[in-house]
């Protein structure tokens, strides 16, 4: 799989996924660095319709939205495979992706960790303490609900990573970085959880500052 290209940016979660699903799998791949503020422009248009990342070209065939991606990737022979067998464990690992777009990045990802990393950082303003105190609940809600789902297992679909915990980990990778993430996360199922997701060779090879330091 030496032909698959990846259009992203290292620190973007999403990116990050796809990522993680192809060094998983253990394909061979290149990362299209797209810079940041030309995803609107004409030539990103071209790769997405709607001007977002991440992009995947596998030769001729292109396909974007990081469900789509991953679960194409999947599909693929490769090292293992990422989604459940079991029908109820299948349930649950496409739930808990659902849970990630629907409400970790816009309520977590959005409202919490990027305004507590990125404004000052990126953005050049301050960060907006009233933005991250009216998260807290539904932040506090989407953790202790994730947390309820993975139970006893040690992965969020079972015994082994699925695409749950490959759209999952890069988010809470940046929220654990907050101290709203690291005082909502711990004494939670999802600290260990995220132990074990970091010791994987995926996630330090993807690690988003190795990645640029790299490039």
């Amino acid at each position: 799989m030496s032909n698959l290209i990846l259009h992203g940016r290292p620190g973007s979660p999403y990116t990050r996924t796809v990522r993680l699903a192809l060094e998983e799998k253990s394909f061979e791949y290149t990362l299209r660095e797209v810079a940041s503020g030309t995803t609107r422009g004409p030539q990103h248009l071209q790769l997405h319709a709607f001007g977002r990342i991440p992009v995947l070209d596998d030769g001729d065939f292109r396909v974007y939205e990081t469900q789509a991606i991953i679960r194409y990737i999947d599909t693929l022979q490769g090292a293992r495979v990422l989604r459940p067998s079991d029908p109820r464990q299948a349930a649950r690992m496409d739930q808990v992706v659902g849970i990630v777009d629907w409400y970790v990045f816009p309520q977590i990802s959005v409202r919490i960790s990027a305004e507590r990393l990125f404004a000052q950082r990126f953005w050049n303003r301050p960060t907006d303490e009233t933005t991250i105190e009216k998260a807290l609940p539904d932040a506090r809600a989407c953790i202790n609900e994730l947390a309820r789902l993975q139970g006893s297992a040690p992965f969020m679909a079972g015994d082994e990573v699925s695409l749950a915990d490959l759209m999952l980990a890069p988010h809470i990778d940046y929220f654990r970085k907050t101290p709203e993430g690291a005082a909502l996360l711990q004494d939670t199922t999802l600290a260990p959880w995220f132990e074990r997701m970091a010791a994987r060779a995926s996630m330090q090879a993807t690690e988003p500052e190795r990645v640029s330091r790299a490039a």
